[in-house]
């Protein structure tokens, strides 16, 4: 028993879940605030888009064609 507890084979996958599970905790615990960043980073993003006349491609990707050079 005590050269298996003193083996450290194992370590790294051991350490690898528990960061794996600390992520997902703290993922958890701040979803609300994650989410709410993340909208508001793509919101900022469209917002420039649209300021510079870009198209939304994805809504009517048949309407969309590559900006004309002046």
């Amino acid at each position: 028993m005590k050269q298996l507890w003193e083996e450290e084979d194992g370590i790294g996958t051991l350490e690898l879940l528990l960061i794996v599970a600390v992520l997902v905790i703290v993922a958890i615990a701040f979803r609300k605030w994650i989410l709410s960043f993340i909208k508001k980073l793509f919101g900022e993003a469209n917002s420039e888009l649209s300021n510079t006349g870009a198209k939304d491609c994805l809504s009517a990707p048949d309407s969309c064609q590559a900006p004309s050079s002046p």
